[in-house]
């Protein structure tokens, strides 16, 4: 057994992690105009790829490799900033690999799995006895060492992470349909009428688009797959599929790896993928006990630390007071004789005075005019909104405008505020 003959720590470190963040995330609009989806702003300090790094780190993972793709320079960037303190005398690595003609000269990633193929060479150079499969896409914590140790433990040739779901929740996700063992059956992807899990009729498992390998058998799939004119070179469609029926893969539901503040914590995992569910996650922070734990010292959230100044509030007058209520202010913010409620303000933005902010996720360095009046919005990086603008409060207007989701949340960035003063 793993547990026994092998302790978690001892298959950690014969573990590489390898981070698939190369994807755009078009749900999220705007937001990704400039930067991949795992490079998006999360939580105040950190990117929505540190979630999955920190986990690998929290884990015991010591080599870890990130392959890129659009727009990589912000994701870039902030990895080589906040990731280098892994040390090759250490027995550490981090590798940042965009893609780059290695295999063909005209040839960019062409799926997940291809990401992975075209890199085999830098892997197998570090010698893992496993390699982890991530996607640097979500908001979660998990000690992936558990899912190690089941995967030995059960013989696997691939361990898949799964989400347990409300059934008919699952038809949008890769579902398994697993035996009393955990070994998985089949695999549907988006089906209508996905199957439940044994014992829990209400309940499905849904892919999380994390897998776990030995190397060696991990290179004869990604081998074999590469030749096959007929595969899209993905993992959820091609490789999985392949092995749930020609060999033996086993699900490993996250209810046995979350990493929670308290053990009736709920099982805290999102995929932020449209600008509601991304203003809704971040939101959610502002609450009394937020179901993610940003403050738990045993599992930190590593990131990119900028050196700032504090926050600072400012002005005591009548409807002229920096204050900020249920709220996230992150350094070299300042309020000045701006109210603020229930509201996450990342590094560096400037409220002025007058100005009323509520439920409103503000990206770095925004600044937000005299008597402004905003509710329900995402603003992006660096805007600069005019004074005494009003948003949350005229739906068609806020349509007409900027981008409004259907359940009522504005993105604001600086060309549509650019073309806003320019009509005017």
């Amino acid at each position: 057994m793993a547990t026994q003959d092998r302790p978690t720590a001892a298959l950690t470190r014969q573990t590489m992690a390898y981070v698939l963040a190369g994807g755009r995330g078009s749900r999220l609009k705007e937001l990704t105009d400039k930067r991949a989806k795992p490079a998006v702003y999360f939580a105040g300090k950190s990117r929505i790829i540190d979630f999955a790094l920190s986990n690998a780190i929290n884990s015991g993972i010591r080599r870890i490799g990130v392959a890129t793709q659009y727009k990589a320079h912000s994701l870039i960037r902030h990895m080589q900033r906040g990731w280098n303190f892994l040390r090759a005398e250490r027995n550490e690595s981090f590798d940042i690999l965009p893609a780059s003609q290695r295999v063909s000269e005209s040839q960019w990633y062409l799926g997940t799995a291809d990401a992975v193929y075209q890199n085999i060479d830098i892997i197998r150079s570090y010698g893992p006895e496993f390699v982890l499969v991530l996607a640097g896409d979500h908001i979660y914590k998990m000690d992936y060492g558990l899912m190690l140790a089941q995967h030995v433990d059960a013989g696997a040739d691939v361990t898949v992470g799964c989400l347990e779901v409300p059934r008919m929740e699952a038809t949008g996700f890769g579902v398994m349909a697993v035996d009393g063992k955990d070994q998985i059956v089949d695999f549907l992807e988006k089906p209508a009428d996905p199957p439940a899990m044994p014992g829990k009729p209400d309940v499905a498992l849904a892919s999380m688009g994390i897998y776990v390998f030995e190397l060696d058998f991990l290179c004869e799939q990604l081998v074999r797959d590469a030749s096959d004119p007929d595969s899209s070179h993905d993992f959820g469609k091609d490789i999985i599929p392949y092995l749930v029926k020609n060999a033996k893969a086993v699900a490993h539901s996250l209810t046995k790896s979350c990493v929670k503040s308290s053990s009736d914590a709920e099982i805290y995992w999102r995929d932020v993928g449209t600008v509601d569910a991304y203003w809704e996650a971040n939101i959610d922070l502002t609450d009394f006990l937020p179901a993610l734990d940003l403050y738990d010292h045993n599992w930190p959230i590593w990131t990119y630390a900028e050196i700032t100044p504090p926050a600072k509030f400012i002005h005591d007058e009548k409807n002229r007071r920096g204050s900020a209520t249920s709220s996230l202010v992150s350094g070299g913010c300042i309020l000045s004789g701006s109210k603020v409620d229930r509201s996450l303000l990342f590094t560096g933005v400037k409220a002025h005075s007058y100005s009323q902010l509520a439920q409103v996720v503000a990206l770095p360095y925004v600044e937000i005019g005299r008597g402004t009046d905003l509710e329900n919005v995402v603003i992006d990086r660096g805007v600069k909104i005019p004074p005494g603008l009003v948003v949350g409060k005229d739906p068609e207007e806020d349509a007409r405008r900027f981008r409004r989701t259907e359940k009522g949340v504005t993105l604001i960035t600086q060309p549509m505020i650019d073309r806003l003063e320019s009509d005017a």
